[in-house]
Order: C-alpha cells, then sequence, then structure tokens
C-alpha cells in the first residue's frame, strides 16, 4: 500500500473508499506533480486491479479544508452515491473556528450564491443573478472562546447543499468569516483554514446499510 495514503484510508470495500483528507492536498487537481487524493488513491487500487482502476469522486473539500471524504469504486457504486447526494440522503457535518459570536446561537443560513470562475470566488446575491444557486446550511455554537481578542467561536454545521465555498462565504456574509480565511476573511492571517469535515453519513451504495464516520 501507498505509504502516504495507508495511514488515510478508514474504510474500503469492493464498493467504496474512505479516507482522511488533510488540509493542504487537494481532491483532486490537473497540475502535473502535485500529489492528490484521487491519483494517491489510484496508485493505491493499482497494486490490486489489472488495467486502470476505477474511482469516482463524489463530493469535493477544498484544498485547505480537512476532513472526510467518499470515493466510489464501481459506475454502480458512484451511481447510488451521487442519488443520495442530489436527494438530501447524504449527511456532511463540519466543525468551524469563526470570529466573533454568531447571532442566533443555533440557526439556519439560506443565501442564493454565484462563483466567479475567473478568481475562484463565491458570493452571495440575488435569485434572479445568473447563475445563482440556492445555498442552505444549519449552524449551532458549540463553545465561545471568552479569552479570544478578537471574540472567535467553535460551531458545528450540517451542510444541506454543496456550493463552491459555501461554508466560507455564508459565515463571512454574517460577518462571522472562519479564522485563518485570507479569501472572505482577514486577508493577513497567517493561521490555517478553521475547518474540518469531520462526521459523513450515507446509505452503503450495495447494501443500503446506515455508514457513519467520524473523526476523533
Amino acid at each position: 500500500m501507498h505509504p502516504e495514503i495507508d495511514s488515510l484510508i478508514i474504510y474500503e470495500d469492493a464498493h467504496i473508499i474512505v479516507c482522511h483528507k488533510p488540509a493542504g492536498i487537494p481532491t483532486q487537481t490537473a497540475r502535473i506533480g502535485t500529489p492528490d487524493m484521487v491519483s494517491m488513491l489510484k496508485t493505491h487500487l493499482a497494486h490490486s486491479s489489472k488495467g486502470e482502476p476505477y474511482l469516482a469522486v463524489i463530493h469535493r473539500l477544498d484544498q485547505p479544508v480537512e476532513g472526510l471524504l467518499v470515493f466510489a469504486k464501481t459506475p454502480a457504486a458512484a451511481r447510488e452515491l451521487n442519488r443520495q447526494l442530489t436527494t438530501s440522503g447524504f449527511g456532511k457535518y463540519y466543525r468551524a473556528v469563526v470570529q466573533d459570536v454568531p447571532e442566533p446561537a443555533e440557526g439556519t443560513l439560506e443565501d442564493y450564491m454565484v462563483k466567479d470562475g475567473r478568481t475562484n470566488t463565491s458570493r452571495i446575491c440575488d435569485k434572479s443573478t445568473p447563475g445563482a444557486k440556492s445555498a442552505r446550511l444549519h449552524y449551532r455554537i458549540e463553545k465561545i472562546f471568552k479569552d479570544s481578542d478578537p471574540a472567535a467561536s467553535l460551531i458545528k454545521i450540517k451542510l444541506d447543499t454543496g456550493r463552491h465555498h459555501q461554508i466560507r462565504v455564508q459565515m463571512a456574509h454574517i460577518g462571522c468569516p472562519l479564522a485563518g480565511d485570507r479569501k472572505y476573511g482577514d486577508q493577513k492571517s497567517t493561521e490555517p483554514l478553521g475547518l474540518c469535515a469531520y462526521r459523513l453519513e450515507f446509505k452503503h451504495p450495495a447494501t443500503q446499510k446506515d455508514m457513519v464516520f467520524e473523526l476523533p
């Protein structure tokens, strides 16, 4: 097994691979010579497969974000996981450190967002904006860092839609940008992005058994 990937694979069977993506490694990239999760997993699969191994990306995490990802090893598994992803049978949960303290302590954010491919950024927009897509998440404050200056808090987030930079944009929009977010928050920050995809829930694409994975 690939030494880098060995410690990152949490679960594997004939249909799926669940792994822990470290911060700083892209899910998939076209840049030659840059290691990404897809190329590392394909190298791992090549040891036990004849010919080019099949691996489908189901969902992605931004390069600076660490957390859980599931990949499909067969076209049938990919179809079923994508079906769950688009019909809300797929649970994606995050922890985030944000500046300030969101009001109220628990709430749902519903916005429309549009992506600018030229700058690789997204922004909140009107429903009528060309390319606008609905964005929805639910958050709850888990801890307020009372000694922090300026104020900061740890929140849990359930993502209902998977828009580009969604959590980062929606939290910044309510005045609580993520710690270390130089794109949507403090441009001078030197700390890592305070975001982790810590929990993943879905039904196994072949057995329909409930699958739940959580990082400590």
